[in-house]
């Protein structure tokens, strides 16, 4: 039997055929039911190509085919633009091909990683994607996917669209609000984990980082305070701060040794919080001002 059928096109057909059907559906005209139906039977055949079917490994050159007709293409952000014109399970399907496809590796090249920090719009489409109920959650599972990725992940948080985190994870729907402080939380542990270092020098010497998250320890959620302060903590436990971050904790001292003193009160339980929440509190009263 051959590779490709008539029903198994080879990647460069199927990825036309899906951007023709998805340009279709954008114009929300009389055909979209037809172009909803060929869209759905594409992004199951990319599927296929990507996962292969009957535990049947894909063959890797039809893979690296379909990776480079979908960069080419520009489909990967079509998909993402469009997410809400998509059906139910094609939703499903989108999240499923652009988790696999990112993961693809070359050796020790991540060939999709490199792609999008190239298009970094990308992250963003679906940052903003927690604007919209209906694709919310499936944005949030291809963030959280590409925030795995060290150069992915910096893109973000040096970004000024990292703020808008803070909004989504006060929204009033639940499960979008639960979903995007998943993905701050873990912005946070990259930034903590001591294989990324060199990112975490970076953020900490920053000012603007510092404010946002002494902002945040003040914030309504209890969570969002929580997770705030354990960023918090590594500005001040550096022992390499830069002059601006000194100058900001010195302006502050007074107030952020009384309020840290007070902070998160009833996490009696939690001993190791209170004993760097103590170990703050004698970092900034150390502090002081070096010598002009």
């Amino acid at each position: 039997m051959p590779l490709f059928s008539k029903s198994h096109r080879n990647p460069a057909e199927t990825v036309k055929i899906l951007k023709d059907n998805m340009a279709i559906l954008e114009k929300q005209d009389k055909k979209t039911d037809k172009a909803s139906e060929e869209v759905s039977k594409s992004l199951q055949a990319i599927k296929e190509i990507l996962c292969g079917t009957n535990d049947k490994e894909p063959p890797m050159e039809t893979v690296a085919q379909l990776a480079q007709e979908l960069y080419n293409s520009g489909l990967l952000v079509t998909l993402i633009a469009n997410l809400q014109l998509i059906d139910f399970e094609g939703k499903k399907d989108v999240t499923q091909i652009f988790n696999n496809i990112l993961r693809r590796q070359i050796g020790t090249r991540s060939p999709t990683v490199e792609y999008i920090s190239a298009h970094p719009h990308i992250l963003f489409m679906l940052l903003k994607g927690y604007e919209a109920p209906q694709i919310a959650l499936r944005c949030g599972i291809m963030l959280r996917e590409c925030i795995r990725h060290e150069p992915l992940a910096k893109i973000i948080l040096f970004s000024n669209q990292f703020r808008d985190f803070f909004k989504y994870v006060e929204l009033s729907t639940f499960d979008i609000a639960s979903d995007a402080f998943a993905t701050f939380k873990l912005l946070g542990e990259l930034i903590l984990d001591r294989h990324n270092f060199a990112i975490m020098t970076k953020y900490i010497s920053k000012p603007e980082n510092l404010k946002l998250m002494m902002n945040l320890l003040r914030d309504k959620s209890p969570n969002i305070q929580f997770e705030a302060f354990h960023v918090f903590k590594v500005f001040v436990a550096s022992p390499h701060k830069t002059q601006p971050i000194v100058e900001i904790l010195l302006k502050n001292q007074p107030k952020l040794i009384e309020f840290l003193s007070s902070f998160q009160k009833d996490r009696t339980d939690d001993e190791q919080f209170t004993d760097e929440k103590n170990y703050l509190i004698k970092q900034i009263r150390d502090l002081k001002k070096t010598a002009p």
